[in-house]
């Protein structure tokens, strides 16, 4: 059975597409059947792993709105292991849509559970807001995780991103966690960027990802070719910062999965 993650933030800006694209690149490398599910109207994850967001073939929409099989819609990438469900600029109006389905928060956990057992790992990657796609994310994922950008605004809007987790635990999915929290855009010249990381450390402690990931111009340029970083330049900072991300994510889970054992 494969573990659902969902990547999250309601601040836009903070790495967060650019983290769902290359930590399921890195996954993949390592040889993990990967599923990526772009549930953002934005589509930029669908577009930065190389796929037409313009096409008019059946898109996410159509698996939320229209019951359309995620199977024939989840397509393959350029890297062997990883796969995705695309998403598309029609989107947008899935949140009105949306509000008048019953159960609506669960619409997303009920395809994803359609697909779970096909692959090892499924990250979602959410809109930058806390609206009800988001909210499918979140109730549709075994735990998340937050990108956080190393500068003053950083900590704006946490509060109320973890006053959401908690709600969603309480009501609609009592097993949700936060996988970790991962720092983004780290300039090691600023006073700042150190000082937010330690802010950061001091309210989550051990969720903190070890790996932090630094500012890159090869990681920006990327996306506008249509490539996971791994793929498009190999030997930058970029690189080796999320192929250190998706090797400590993996080992996360190896820890988890011991601890289970242990308990049993």
């Amino acid at each position: 059975m494969g573990k659902i993650v969902t990547l999250a933030n309601q601040k836009g800006g903070v790495g967060k597409t650019t983290t769902a694209i290359n930590l399921a690149a890195g996954v993949a490398v390592a040889e993990h059947s990967t599923l990526l599910i772009d549930i953002d109207p934005q589509a930029n994850s669908t577009s930065g792993l190389g796929v037409d967001t313009r096409s008019e073939g059946n898109n996410v929409y159509d698996v939320l709105i229209n019951d359309v099989a995620p199977r024939n819609v989840i397509v393959k990438t350029q890297m062997p292991y990883l796969s995705l469900l695309p998403s598309h600029i029609n989107l947008v109006g899935a949140e009105v849509e949306l509000v008048d389905i019953e159960n609506r928060e669960m619409v997303l956990k009920n395809i994803v559970e359609r697909v779970r057992n096909d692959y090892e790992y499924i990250f979602i990657d959410c809109p930058p807001s806390l609206g009800l796609l988001t909210l499918n994310g979140l109730v549709a994922a075994d735990s998340v995780i937050v990108p956080v950008q190393c500068e003053y605004y950083a900590l704006e809007g946490l509060g109320q991103l973890l006053n959401t987790i908690n709600i969603i635990r309480k009501n609609l999915n009592p097993a949700l966690t936060i996988e970790g929290v991962l720092m983004t855009m780290f300039d090691s010249r600023l006073r700042l960027s150190n000082q937010i990381v330690e802010e950061v450390k001091k309210f989550f402690g051990d969720k903190v990802f070890s790996t932090i990931i630094t500012r890159n111009v090869r990681l920006s340029e990327a996306p506008s070719y249509g490539k996971p970083i791994l793929l498009y330049e190999a030997v930058s900072s970029g690189a080796r910062n999320y192929m250190e991300l998706a090797k400590e994510f993996l080992k996360r889970q190896q820890t988890t999965t011991v601890r289970q054992e242990v308990t049993v």
